[in-house]
């Protein structure tokens, strides 16, 4: 058993490096399992949420993948592979539950603060696009957590569902569209600093803002000597722990390559930002009532998949188009410009060189992106919206994600465009690694975890008890009982007061 020692003797039980979502989720459930667990976090900004869940910096759609194309991939022979979009799905609906959850315990008192039901969308023109769609939608619709989505062809119920984007488009334009009522819209911002401030509340709990972690050592006795440094006040500090997470976001990565763990080896991250084309017009943003997403263009990122979206960002609507992919060497937004080289090592140059020569086409389509003009972006935002003004809309930064490259033994590297965790043997360390779809399927990547690095604690019969209790599907497939997805998802909505964003 993971049993809690004194501070005094050992220091914390668990370190948490970085006060995002995953740090906020993991330590939300450990507590929730084990109150006597001390837990501190370290983040070198001054505020929980400010990189990867950051409202700005995060596409917030609250993946179900209802509308996200990048994850219904169509084959060589033409049909559409949903495996992802179902698992995606599944493990939304366990976020959801443990929110639920919170909400009811009142340790999130308001959850209107930082989710919203919004409509999701897919839109698509052309006549190969209009097939795709619909092959895709013929796929879903084998699946019941894809049961409230329709299809459309039909120009007047397009313009019923997104005047926007059909206003003076033209008539014989080839055009489909799913929609879905099912959709959300997640501030994962203010979701963390929510669950942040009640950890704060609890005995054994610490956090420490401005904070650089700077290096990671295994002590004798089967934990790790963490070093840290005050960027305040430059005071340095040497702490033991029994368990390390590392979710830092695009820092992770270097912080991995310190621990020196031999699963860590053979790891890379390409960088990709990302900028936002931001609505100033309360008129345009009164007639927009959708997250609608469109398909990639070819060799672009999952994460540039071009969307005109409604949110609720601090309480007050907002539009937003993009985002507009860029390279940087920085892994993090407020990070270093030496982040990309230096994490450049002996055991992963030629999985990063091979995945490099691998994606050509998207290392075109960045250089691209980077050198786009306003004329540029505006073209691409009339694709979704006809009418658009360059003076209704102004540039902003998006957030910055690395990308994860791994070992392959058939192509020496592999460039993942999704979430992955290392672990150690010995489940003292972990370090999530990736970017999209995260933030949404945070709970879920964080029972995995637990699978791992707490494995005798998840098999006994009081933290099975406990996790049923906040999760109520766990060990149950949603995917192979609709009765139950349909309670859970009528008990979720209830609770989590899901309601349609108000319009003018």
């Amino acid at each position: 058993m993971f049993r809690s020692k004194s501070t005094s003797e050992t220091g914390p039980d668990v370190v948490l490096i970085g006060a995002g979502i995953m740090s906020a989720t993991l330590g939300m459930l450990l507590k929730e399992l084990q109150p006597e667990l001390t837990i501190a976090i370290y983040e070198r900004l001054d505020v929980a949420a400010a990189e990867s869940s950051d409202a700005w910096n995060n596409a917030g759609t609250g993946h179900s993948a209802f509308c996200e194309l990048n994850y219904t991939p169509q084959k060589p022979d033409g049909s559409v592979d949903i495996k992802k979009a179902v698992n995606i799905a599944e493990q939304f609906e366990v976020s959801r539950q443990f929110w639920s959850y919170l909400v009811e315990k009142n340790i999130i008192s308001n959850p209107q603060e930082f989710i919203q039901s919004i409509p999701h969308m897919s839109f698509v023109w052309g006549e190969e696009n209009v097939d795709y769609l619909r092959k895709r939608y013929k796929a879903l619709q084998q699946c019941h957590l894809f049961d409230t989505m329709v299809y459309s062809e039909d120009q007047q119920q397009l313009r019923e569902w997104m005047p926007l984007v059909m206003q003076h488009r033209d008539p014989s334009q080839k055009v489909a569209a799913t929609y879905t009522e099912m959709g959300t819209d997640v501030n994962f911002g203010a979701l963390t600093r929510q669950l942040f401030r009640y950890l704060q509340k609890l005995d054994g709990v610490s956090m420490h803002f401005n904070h650089d972690v700077r290096d990671l050592k295994k002590s004798d006795n089967g934990g790790w000597i963490v070093k840290v440094k005050n960027r305040d006040t430059r005071e340095k500090n040497v702490l033991n722990a029994r368990f390390v997470f590392i979710g830092a976001g695009g820092g992770s990565l270097p912080l991995l390559e310190k621990s020196g763990i031999p699963e860590g080896k053979g790891f890379g991250g390409f960088p990709v930002s990302g900028q936002w084309l931001r609505c100033n017009n309360p008129e345009i943003i009164e007639k927009h009532q959708a997250k609608v997403y469109g398909k990639a263009s070819v060799g672009a990122p999952p994460m540039s998949v071009p969307h005109l979206d409604t949110r609720m960002i601090d309480g007050k609507k907002a539009l937003l188009f993009g985002p507009y992919a860029g390279f940087s060497t920085k892994f993090l937004k407020n990070g270093s410009y030496l982040d990309l080289p230096l994490s450049i090592k002996a055991n992963n140059i030629y999985p990063m060189v091979s995945a490099g020569l691998d994606n050509i086409p998207l290392t075109k389509y960045l250089i691209a992106q980077v050198r786009q003009k306003p004329e540029d972006r505006l073209e691409a935002l009339r694709e979704y919206f006809p009418d658009a003004e360059m003076k209704d809309w102004e540039l902003e930064m998006a957030g910055q994600r690395v990308q994860v490259i791994k070992k392959d033994p058939e192509h020496g590297g592999i460039l993942e465009f999704g979430t992955e965790v290392v672990s150690a043997a010995d489940g003292s360390i972990a370090a999530l690694l990736g970017a999209s779809p995260g933030a949404s399927t945070a709970v879920s990547i964080m029972l995995n975890l637990m699978k791992r690095c707490f494995k005798e604690d998840v098999d006994t019969e009081a933290w099975q008890q406990k996790l049923k209790q906040m999760i109520p599907s766990y060990g149950q497939s949603l995917l192979s009982n609709p009765e139950l997805t349909a309670k859970l998802r009528k008990w979720t909505t209830e609770v989590l007061e899901l309601q349609q964003m108000e319009t003018a």
